[in-house]
């Protein structure tokens, strides 16, 4: 019969992902892992399978979080998209300023996306319903009038990705909240 678990596995993968988004995936080593966890390592093994497996499950945890933040600063009735949108960028602008490790996702695509088919398909997940939410809430803001109907919600949506992907690579370089709120700001210009 084997023996219950001492811990809890969203604790475990909570401390592995901030373990990651440190290092990186390569440079993070399984005693890493042991030190940042407090587990042993074949409770590490036999509760993830292997180090790519907990990555995946941080990694899977990190865009469930990601989502359920940005669904939260979007999501509601037509009447208050706009406020909403601006809101979020702004958000996304302060979290990005002065950012030392930036977007777990981001990262972890750079480093793994063009080799690792699971990852690929988690960061075309992720910025796929991003883009969604994005494209939902434009619409709803033209559908209260606060957004003119002759931009396409679609390509507005994938130009603020893109902005908040840029957001995030800049704050990584460490360009400051400041200048980040004013490339929001400037991002939803064509509101007005």
């Amino acid at each position: 019969m084997a023996r219950p678990r001492e811990f809890d596995e969203d604790e475990v993968v909570a401390k592995a992902l901030n373990c990651f988004w440190a290092a990186g995936y390569t440079a993070t080593s399984i005693h890493d892992l042991v030190d940042a966890t407090g587990i042993s390592r074949g409770s590490l093994y036999g509760a993830f399978g292997d180090k790519h497996a907990l990555f995946l499950r941080a990694l899977d945890a990190y865009c469930a979080g990601t989502i359920a933040a940005v669904h939260a600063d979007l999501d509601g009735d037509d009447t208050g998209a706009a406020t909403r949108l601006s809101a979020h960028m702004r958000h996304v602008a302060d979290s990005c300023g002065d950012s030392q490790y930036g977007c777990f996702l981001a990262k972890s695509s750079a480093e793994l996306a063009a080799s690792d088919p699971e990852v690929a398909l988690r960061a075309e997940r992720m910025y796929g319903t991003y883009e969604e939410v994005l494209v939902t809430c434009l619409t709803q803001a033209q559908d209260a009038g606060d957004l003119d109907s002759r931009h396409d919600p679609r390509a507005l949506a994938a130009l603020l990705l893109i902005t908040v992907r840029g957001m995030d690579a800049l704050g990584r370089s460490r360009r400051g909240r400041d200048f980040m709120r004013q490339v929001a700001d400037l991002s939803l210009a064509f509101l007005n």
